[in-house]
């Protein structure tokens, strides 16, 4: 596996798209190696793997309506973001397979913008915050949602292997402010919202998270997702879609 870069506009078609290789990693200032390949040779994997994934709930009030869980209008003015982990070995790229678990009837799609950390954040402003963003991906934080309200936290519903698809690639020159943001399943539209709907927004986030735990080059934050979630089942083909990044493409399968 190698770095690279991918060349070409993000609408472009996929066979006009090149990718430079780049040597060590993308941190801090990039060398390329002078080799290229086109795009459609390459095997895209996850285009980073975290320490850790940092994730937001509870982000955009349509979806906090849509289950349930709006108590009034303190909820939509919350000081503090929802916050929770998901593990590092939850991660995979486009095209992988999401595993649904034998253990759980009713896995569920959440498309989310995903935040790429690119310097060391630690009690950061948000004046600050964007200063410490590598890059924006697309992300599913998939979610067992029987067990979710069975457990009555977090850790177990959302932690499975697979249950973190991110992807295509991390796009490093975007505004997050307000892009669309959708989930279709087998084709059908199922999400279709806007990053402006965000309660909370991105440097809000990098910063509130950086005052609990340190963020290191290559974190992910989720920041959520808009109202429309629903359930996949083995067979099913899930995209999800935000504006000026690509698609991240996965097909559910049983274990």
């Amino acid at each position: 596996m190698a770095w690279g870069a991918v060349e070409g506009a993000v609408d472009a078609p996929l066979e006009n798209l090149t990718v430079a290789a780049i040597s060590e990693h993308p941190f801090g200032a990039i060398t390329f190696t002078g080799d290229r390949w086109a795009l459609s040779d390459v095997r895209l994997v996850a285009p980073i793997l975290p320490s850790k994934v940092v994730a937001i709930g509870k982000n955009y009030s349509d979806h906090v309506k849509e289950m349930g869980s709006l108590t009034g209008p303190a909820d939509e003015q919350r000081t503090t973001p929802v916050m929770f982990l998901k593990p590092s070995t939850s991660v995979i790229g486009t095209n992988d397979v999401i595993r649904l678990p034998p253990t759980s009837s009713r896995v569920d799609y959440e498309a989310e913008l995903a935040v790429v950390i690119g310097r060391p954040a630690k009690d950061v402003t948000r004046e600050d915050a964007l200063n410490h963003v590598f890059g924006y991906t697309c992300a599913n934080d998939v979610t067992a949602r029987d067990q979710q309200q069975a457990d009555g936290q977090w850790s177990r519903a959302k932690g499975y292997d697979s249950f973190c698809p991110i992807g295509p690639w991390i796009e490093t020159v975007l505004d997050p402010s307000d892009l669309a943001i959708k989930t279709r399943v087998n084709g059908e539209l199922r999400q279709d919202g806007r990053t402006s709907a965000m309660i909370h927004d991105v440097a809000t986030i990098v910063a509130f998270a950086s005052s609990v735990m340190t963020l290191l080059p290559g974190d992910v934050l989720l920041t959520g997702t808009p109202a429309g979630v629903g359930p996949i089942v083995a067979g099913d083909r899930v995209d999800i879609e935000i504006e000026g990044i690509g698609v991240l493409t996965n097909l559910v399968k049983t274990k």
